[in-house]
C-alpha cells in the first residue's frame, strides 16, 4: 500500500513589519523633515553643520551615513513628526458636557 501524498506547504507570506522606517530612504526621510521643517528649523532642533551650514540633501547624507549617532537622531525627529502629523489628521473629541 502507497502513502497518501500530501501537498507541500506553501510559503508564509513575509509579515509586513511594524517599523515605520521600513522601507523608507535616508533621501526621503532627510527631504521631508527639511520640507516640514525648513533647513533653518532642522538645524534648531538638531545642532548638526550639515543643516545650518550650506545645507543641503546631499550633502546631509553624506554626513549622516558616515555618522550612526547624527542618522539616528534623523530618524528620530522624523517618527516625531509622522506622530505629530497622525495626531493632527485625528477629528477632534467632543465631550459630551461641551
Amino acid at each position: 500500500m502507497s502513502e497518501p501524498t500530501v501537498p507541500p506547504v506553501p510559503p508564509r507570506p513575509p509579515r509586513t513589519p511594524r517599523d515605520p522606517l521600513h522601507g523608507v530612504t535616508l533621501e526621503a526621510i532627510v527631504s521631508a523633515l527639511a520640507a516640514h521643517y525648513g533647513w533653518a528649523g532642522l538645524a534648531e532642533r538638531i545642532a548638526l553643520r550639515c543643516f545650518s551650514s550650506d545645507p543641503s540633501v546631499s550633502s546631509s547624507l553624506k554626513f549622516l551615513r558616515k555618522t550612526p549617532w547624527a542618522r539616528a537622531k534623523v530618524e528620530s525627529l522624523y517618527l516625531f513628526m509622522l506622530r505629530e502629523q497622525r495626531r493632527g489628521e485625528r477629528p477632534a473629541v467632543r465631550r459630551a458636557d461641551d
